[in-house]
């Protein structure tokens, strides 16, 4: 992702003391699945430490088995019908979300998230870590153990 002379110096004035409106930045699919879209980060104000956004995830489809390095996330789903949360270091851990649950996933936790519902499930997170692409780690060899 490129940064542009305007989204830099928009976190230049950040730094200086000014707060920012942020009309988000461009959306993307992460590497690991879900669709994002930044309101507050690295690339679109100059965010030092944080990561403030949408996340969605389509009817039908599943993030690949990852764990993010060196930060926590947190999310609120807002709408979508159930997403299945598989978790731990043989992601045995399966919990349900629904609009209006909170998830709160540790640092360096493996994790899949499924939505086999016919809605988008759509969520705002925040993660401490600011960039487009964090510190995810795929574990393609872990993919197969969610159904």
């Amino acid at each position: 992702m490129t940064i542009s002379k305007e989204r830099t110096d928009a976190g230049l004035a950040f730094s200086r003391g000014k707060a920012l409106v942020s009309k988000g930045d461009a959306g993307y699919q992460a590497e690991q699945g879900p669709d994002y879209l930044p309101g507050i980060s690295a690339e679109s104000v100059g965010s030092a430490a944080l990561w403030l956004g949408t996340a969605t995830i389509p009817p039908g489809r599943r993030t690949k088995a990852h764990v993010h390095e060196r930060h926590e996330s947190a999310f609120y789903m807002l709408s979508g019908e159930e997403l299945e949360l598989w978790s731990g270091d043989e992601l045995q851990h399966r919990d349900l979300m629904h609009p209006g649950d909170y998830l709160y996933i540790p640092a360096n936790v493996l994790h899949v998230a499924v939505n086999r519902g016919a809605e988008p499930a759509v969520f705002v997170g925040a993660r401490n870590e600011p960039t487009a692409q964090e510190s995810v780690v795929l574990y393609p060899e872990m993919d197969s153990r969610v159904p």
